[in-house]
């Protein structure tokens, strides 16, 4: 089973600085993410979203205000006939030391559990952030960067501007 493992904010939905997430009630969509992920579908990869939600645990938002921005992102998806399979998130402080804070493998480890089925060596991470990049180095899987900026000597990681231009790269 082949799995685009996805970030969820910066590269689905937008994403804000801590504070101005503490007044966020819905997600907004990032231009051609919903097209994108009906695309990877058509494919055969079935969608993973793995996020790092330290903002729980700082207190910048509550576990209800999550549980709501991403039922109502699930929604719109479903709306749109993307089926999300599962969504995988680290709720704790980033000085927590937990193993699921991104770039560590513990998401995507949790993923593989519950999917044995899972082949590391066709799926992809799609993230924008250099967390997701090293995420994707360490489980030697294809990477695509959104808008990072940084080159990587070592693993398969491609750079890309916006999550429309992975698709150029997906065959």
């Amino acid at each position: 089973m082949k799995v685009a493992f996805l970030d969820r904010d910066g590269t689905i939905i937008e994403d804000y600085s801590d504070e101005v997430w503490t007044s966020v009630t819905a997600p907004v969509f990032i231009p051609e993410a919903i097209n994108v992920l009906h695309t990877l579908t058509l494919k055969g990869y079935d969608i993973i979203i793995v996020t790092n939600q330290y903002l729980i645990e700082e207190a910048y938002i509550t576990q209800a205000q999550y549980e709501q921005i991403t039922e109502k992102m699930l929604q719109k998806l479903e709306e749109k006939g993307i089926c999300v399979l599962d969504i995988f998130y680290c709720p704790h402080r980033r000085d927590a030391g937990c193993s699921c804070l991104k770039p560590r493998k513990g998401l995507i480890m949790q993923a593989v559990d519950k999917y044995p089925q899972i082949n590391l060596n066709t799926s992809v991470m799609i993230g924008d952030s250099d967390a997701d990049m090293l995420l994707a180095q360490s489980l030697n899987m294809k990477g695509f960067g959104i808008g990072i900026g940084k080159e990587y000597k070592e693993g398969d990681i491609t750079q890309v501007s916006s999550i429309k231009e992975v698709m150029m790269f997906i065959p």
